[in-house]
């Protein structure tokens, strides 16, 4: 296994609408980030940068406008230099951003999700990462939606299809430390 992590969204410009689900979700996304930093894990955070007139506006609050600090991950992750930003328009980390040859150039055969919200955005990097042939670990105490009923119910819907794996954070750590 050769993983990335992939943070989705946990940006300053949607803190606004982060519930207690979210909040209960950064100090273990935080660990998650600091220990894979010990074994030369890339960190990617793909987040929600949209052009000022996005179609998208038609249909959500405006936020995340390109080239404010609202694109900006949270403080409490603690980007440092030689973490990669994928600046994304849609839901999916992958559509038409350079995740896809970013991972590859990597040599990542593995992508680890964390971040807000599981039914939509987390879940739709997962699914085109499987198109775009890439292992998914779900890490399901690091990623949240806007209930804990909602993501519950994406978890273990999607648990157990091809090439998805869900897992706790410490699982998932375990067995990183075991390979290095």
């Amino acid at each position: 296994m050769r993983p990335a992590l992939v943070v989705i969204d946990l940006i300053k410009g949607n803190k606004p609408f982060f519930n207690e689900e979210h909040l209960q979700i950064i100090p273990r996304v935080r660990r998650v980030i600091d220990e894979l930093r010990n074994f030369s894990v890339p960190i990617i955070f793909a987040n929600d940068s949209y052009p000022e007139n996005d179609w998208l506006f038609n249909f959500m609050k405006k936020h995340a406008v390109r080239g404010t600090e609202e694109v900006e991950v949270i403080e409490e992750l603690g980007v440092m230099e030689g973490d990669i930003i994928v600046e994304k328009r849609r839901f999916s980390a992958f559509f038409r951003t350079d995740l896809d040859i970013t991972l590859r150039e990597l040599g990542v055969d593995t992508v680890v999700l964390a971040g807000i919200n599981t039914h939509v955005c987390v879940l739709s990097t997962a699914f085109d990462a499987i198109s775009n042939d890439f292992r998914v670990i779900l890490l399901k105490d690091c990623c949240a939606s806007h209930t804990r009923e909602v993501h519950e119910f994406v978890v273990n819907r999607f648990r157990g299809l091809p090439a998805f794996q869900v897992m706790g954070s410490e699982e998932f750590l375990e067995s990183v430390r075991g390979k290095c």
